[in-house]
């Protein structure tokens, strides 16, 4: 319990201090953005002094190129002028005015390009100044902005961290405590359930004694356990059906989705023409929804046949011959497709941009399918030889049944393993594939289907194989034979039983004799006596539930016992704050006095010491009053100081409390949100799985469908024409008889 209040109380330190960073988060956040947004007005002033800079070379450029062109038009004109006075030539009225408006134009000019150069020259200078002491600004805020985020990182590094230790460590707490409390609650709940059922079990026993006047169950003991049996066969063909169900279904979609894979890659059939290996191999795999569905047609009707007045063995169960059969038939089937299997691998490998690894996988898979393959095979065997007592009786001897289904289950086992290589090495390929420059959306998409049916396929045989291995004692008991014969039931001594219980039933019931007790109700009774299991399942589930709901309410009342915890440390500490205070009020209160009064005592002694050599010198002394503070109204400040401090810091620490508070509710409101989203999106994704099997189903049968209305077309079709080349055969045939007649 000192443990908790200590981590109580330094969860209470650490929210306050977490409080005190947050809101230095929230500061240090805000002169953050304003530096960024002056840093951002800075760069945009800067851009615009760089566009205007730009402009005004651009001018000087222009300026310059006008002036050079000047200054050859002058060279010109010069060069003209004195090729006129060389010849001696005196000049016109007319020329003597061209020269002075060229020279006029000219002076123009000149002064001009002098004024264009200084308002340059100026600009120019004016925003290399500007633009230096932007840059200074600009450089100053970076770094600021720099540290300003560093110390911002820091801080929420370290509060997350220490935020992430509490809550582990709370957590820690939590299951400790609650695994102790439920640990202790279902020790005294099963002590009284116990003690309980054996009173009940006592109180029957005695009512039993005295009540049943006779005692059949050693008479019927056989028939109990026939029944038992037959329930218990029941019950197990009907998990073996549901998990034969999920079999189809993962096998359906493998073989679909090979074949849409066979059709997109190594060459895609939508821009050019796949291989003719691939073809067929493509061909047969559309087949394989008729070799898939009748493992499930012919399993139910196995397990139709299995009810409570029939006796279950292998020499009576005949319809597990047809279960054989197709079984069988679906093992032709891949052995028939393994090799075009082997060689689409292979061609796989041959592809330009086949890798190293990627080959290395291809024959790692080629392997495995190997290996599947041959486990089927010897699936076929074993359940053939299972299948052969219900068609010739003296086929397989009894001893060698219990050896079959051991090697069944261990071959089972094999099959798991097996398509869990394949499925391993097949996601290993899919890794090394998506790293292919040439690889498409489709692709992918292809390849992730085909994993998720490779992924059910393992679960599914996973779950056969542990089902077959813990119902591995019922497959090889002897279950039940003819009183005192170790010999099993053949189908004649099974059907002459069945009709002899009908017999004594229709018997029993017919003959009432009140003085004894009724079949049926001696069965009851008897059902009832053994039925204490479900009885005490229900008594478990109440249990159950009561512990359940007391290990709430310990939680409940542990929450509240830390709540009063924590309000009585935050008391004591206020207390001890508040005492601190007043010490430390009443040390500055008495330093300040003494103080005071050592300054009065100098005082005092200097005056008389003056008063002293004024009477000496024969003059009176004059009365010297000493500036002395009003003590009291010093204390009453300091005081009211003080106690203004110890208010604030109170509101302060409730406003931490709160917010704390708010933030760890905040956090479960949270955590259980995450809850129910993991929980829906589970939900959807199982009812988005049972949708995408359905919709494969349903095209599956509609392809199948629509190949046996296109085969029975075909047939028509075909038996039209010949019924039309009949016909016309007869009429030929008819009209040469009338005109031999005619003849």
């Amino acid at each position: 319990m000192a443990n908790v209040t200590d981590l109580q109380t330094k969860y209470s330190k650490l929210a306050q201090e977490y409080s005190k960073l947050r809101a230095q988060n929230q500061v240090l956040k805000k002169a953050v953005v304003d530096e960024q947004a002056n840093s951002a007005s800075l760069k945009e002033q800067l851009k615009q002094r760089d566009q205007s800079l730009r402009k005004q070379e651009q001018e000087m450029d222009s300026l310059s190129f006008r002036n050079q062109q000047l200054a050859k038009r002058v060279e010109l004109l010069q060069e003209e002028l004195a090729a006129s006075e060389s010849k001696g030539d005196s000049p016109s009225q007319h020329g003597l005015q061209t020269q002075s408006v060229f020279d006029e134009d000219l002076q123009k000019k000149i002064e001009e390009n002098e004024r264009l150069h200084i308002q340059f020259y100026e600009a120019d200078e004016q925003h290399k100044k500007t633009e230096a002491e932007l840059r200074e600004r600009l450089e100053k805020l970076e770094k600021d902005a720099e540290q300003h985020q560093a110390v911002v990182d820091g801080l929420t590094t370290k509060y997350a961290e220490t935020i992430e230790r509490l809550q582990s460590d709370k957590a820690r707490l939590e299951v400790r405590l609650n695994t102790s409390s439920i640990s202790l609650c279902s020790q005294q709940q099963l002590r009284r359930c116990q003690s309980e059922l054996n009173r009940q079990v006592k109180q029957s026993s005695s009512v039993i004694q005295e009540k049943v006047p006779f005692n059949d169950t050693s008479e019927y003991l056989r028939s109990v356990n026939c029944a038992a049996f037959q329930l218990k066969a029941r019950d197990v063909a009907g998990q073996a059906m549901s998990f034969i169900q999920d079999l189809v279904a993962a096998l359906l979609n493998f073989h679909s989705y090979t074949e849409q894979r066979v059709h997109i890659y190594p060459l895609d059939s939508s821009i050019e023409t796949i291989s003719p290996l691939n073809q067929k191999f493509s061909q047969y795999l559309h087949e394989n929804a008729a070799y898939v569905r009748p493992l499930e047609d012919s399993f139910l009707q196995l397990y139709q046949s299995i009810t409570e007045d029939t006796v279950t063995v292998l020499e009576t169960v005949i319809k597990l011959k047809n279960f054989a059969v197709n079984f069988s038939s679906y093992t032709h089937f891949l052995q028939k497709i393994l090799p075009y299997q082997l060689k689409s691998l292979e061609e796989e490998c041959e592809a330009p941009l086949c890798t190293a690894a990627l080959n290395a996988k291809n024959q790692e898979l080629q392997s495995d399918i190997k290996r599947v393959t041959s486990v089927f095979e010897k699936l076929q065997n074993y359940i053939n030889l299972l299948a052969l007592p219900s068609v010739r009786q003296d086929a397989m001897p009894q001893s060698n049944t219990s050896a079959v289904f051991t090697q069944l289950a261990a071959c089972l086992h094999s099959l798991h393993d097996a398509i869990k290589e394949m499925s391993k090495h097949y996601n290993q390929k899919a890794v090394i594939e998506r790293e292919l420059p040439t690889v498409t959306q489709k692709l992918c998409t292809t390849t992730e289907c085909l994993l998720g049916s490779l992924g059910s396929l393992t679960s599914c045989t996973g779950k056969i194989a542990t089902f077959f291995s813990n119902n591995l004692d019922f497959f090889t008991s002897s279950g039940y034979s003819p009183r005192g014969s170790t010999a099993a039931l053949n189908p004649v001594q099974a059907e002459s039983m069945l009709a002899n219980k009908k017999k004594a039933t229709a018997y029993i019931q017919a003959v009432k004799k009140p003085q004894s007790v009724p079949y049926r109700e001696a069965l009851s009774n008897r059902r009832i006596l053994t039925s204490s299991t479900e009885s005490r399942e229900g008594l478990t589930q109440q249990v159950q539930q009561s512990q359940e709901k007391i290990a709430r309410l310990e939680q409940e009342k542990e929450h509240w016992l830390l709540e009063a915890q924590l309000g009585k440390v935050r008391l004591e500490k206020e207390n001890q704050r508040i005492a601190e205070l007043e010490a430390q009020l009443a040390a500055a209160l008495g330093g300040s006095l003494n103080s005071q009064t050592a300054a009065a005592g100098a005082l005092t002694r200097g005056h008389e010491e003056a008063a002293a050599e004024l009477k000496a010198a024969g003059k009176e002394p004059t009365l010297c009053t000493s500036l002395v503070g009003d003590e009291e109204s010093r204390e009453q400040l300091i005081k009211s100081h003080y106690m203004a401090r110890v208010g604030e810091l109170t509101t302060q620490l409730q406003i931490s409390d709160s917010k704390a508070v708010h933030f760890h509710s905040e956090c479960r409101a949270l955590a259980k949100r995450l809850a129910i989203a993991e929980k829906s999106r589970e939900t959807f994704s199982e009812e988005v799985k049972l949708a995408n099997q359905n919709i494969t189903r349903l095209q599956d049968e509609l392809a199948t469908t629509k190949r046996s209305y296109e085969d029975q077309l075909s047939m028509m079709s075909d038996h039209l024409c010949s019924m039309n080349e009949t016909l016309s055969k007869q009429r030929e045939e008819i009209d040469t008889l009338k005109m031999g007649s005619k003849v």
